[in-house]
């Protein structure tokens, strides 16, 4: 049945080392723990330094576009004549995603430090973690972190005795999946309506409150406090494939799976062993597709997935994307043409309708796979359906449009035949539509 088992392939425990430990939550716990060490050295760097390190490291972006960190914060006016600011994207709406809350669940101070290094390192006082409104269990957890770092003045005015101002806030959002995109954020912590900005400026230029400002993910934020710790070489060499792909990599893994959950692994780990040896295939079942970086990247089929490797370029070279890291791992068992309307069904619910493209175009994707599912398409409607796809893609300020099509072309270029059969009445309706 499936991918012949190996010997079981370990992960590589960085980020995820103390998940499930309650006392790691607590600022003692977290000491012990080796935390803050790297804030207190990088607070004797200057700031160049810090990028640098980073930047050596090769840590890239974990919140889906893959940017090099480092780069990024080399980025900010290296002359500071006008505040700066850090964002922290801690929304995490992408379907299959759930690695950034287990972060702020069980190491809220891992995050806290990593902020505090990278304010440090782009010269800002002021920092936000922007928390999507749902995760109530985590902002609870983070601002009762937050409160103890303060207590013991590693943040404030004189964070730990550096003479440098470190505040950070929490900002809670109010659940619009289109504020995971920077500028969206950006103008959600500002109070006004979170569409995404037209590019440029960009955010280095002009962000929150038309300052400079840097936007980084929960868990690009949380390997930071290791690269510090024990080196850019050491980070650098925690890679399986690709020098350009390197550290460890969280891998929310949910779906047709024996054992869904959060997996660390080193970059370029095979797709079929996380998915066959560590998450598991249910009983009696194969595997059918995937998408390994959430539902807005291009879906793989089963000869894809087991040559794929997971790394940006090993995911590219099979035609996806690593993305988030949301796993969405689907059997044999599973009606592609259902799950891709389900997906789209959410980008329609979520486009903040400011592009013509993406405010039409997602809700008319939505009624014709209904309607094919309904067994009412005809042919054309494929032909329809990949040319509305083509008029999606990389004409919208963002990319919440692309990521209603990708899904879409993929699955018809590598499942026509299940959409066709609805069509022609081989399979029977599943939706009543009018």
């Amino acid at each position: 049945m499936g991918y012949p088992h190996k010997p079981h392939q370990k992960e590589t425990v960085l980020l995820s080392q103390y998940f499930g430990d309650p006392e790691a939550r607590t600022y003692g716990g977290w000491v012990k723990r080796g935390g803050y060490e790297a804030l207190k050295k990088a607070l004797g760097m200057s700031p160049a330094e810090v990028v640098e390190v980073v930047k050596v490291s090769g840590l890239r972006g974990r919140g889906g576009a893959g940017f090099p960190a480092g780069v990024k914060w080399s980025f900010m006016p290296k002359e500071k004549s006008k505040p700066h600011y850090l964002c922290c994207n801690a929304d995490e709406s992408e379907p299959g995603t759930f690695k950034d809350r287990e972060i702020m669940r069980w190491t809220p101070h891992a995050l806290i430090e990593g902020c505090a290094i990278a304010m440090h390192a782009i010269q800002a006082e002021v920092g936000y973690i922007y928390i999507r409104g749902e995760f109530t269990e985590a902002i609870r957890i983070m601002q009762a972190a937050l409160d103890e770092a303060y207590k013991v003045g590693t943040l404030g005015a004189n964070a730990m005795g550096s003479g440098r101002r470190l505040d950070i806030w929490i900002h809670r959002g109010a659940g619009a999946y289109i504020c995971g995109e920077e500028t969206a954020l950006m103008n959600s912590i500002e109070g006004r309506r979170g569409n995404p900005r037209i590019r440029p400026p960009f955010p280095a230029q002009a962000g929150v409150f038309g300052m400079p400002t840097t936007v980084n993910n929960v868990e690009t934020l949380t390997s930071v406090p290791h690269i510090i710790n024990r080196g850019a070489e050491w980070y650098q060499k925690l890679s399986l494939s690709n020098p350009k792909s390197s550290g460890t990599k969280l891998f929310s893994v949910c779906g047709h799976v024996a054992r869904p959950g959060n997996y660390e692994v080193t970059m370029g780990f095979p797709l079929k062993d996380l998915i066959y040896d560590l998450a598991g295939l249910r009983d009696g079942r194969t595997l059918k597709a995937c998408q390994p970086g959430g539902s807005s990247v291009p879906i793989l089929d089963r000869a894809e997935t087991e040559a794929c490797l997971l790394d940006y370029e090993g995911c590219v070279g099979q035609g996806t994307m690593l993305g988030s890291g949301g796993l969405i791992v689907f059997d044999d068992s599973a009606d592609m043409v259902y799950q891709i309307m389900r997906l789209t069904r959410f980008y329609a619910h979520e486009s903040c309708a400011q592009c013509t493209q993406c405010r039409e175009g997602t809700g008319w994707t939505v009624r014709i796979l209904e309607r094919i599912l309904s067994g009412k398409g005809t042919m054309g409607d494929l032909d329809l359906l990949l040319d509305i796809g083509e008029q999606m893609t990389g004409k919208t300020i963002c990319v919440l449009s692309d990521s209603c099509a990708v899904p879409v072309v993929s699955g018809i270029k590598k499942f026509r035949g299940e959409f066709e059969a609805y069509i022609t009445g081989a399979r029977k309706p599943v939706l009543a539509v009018a």
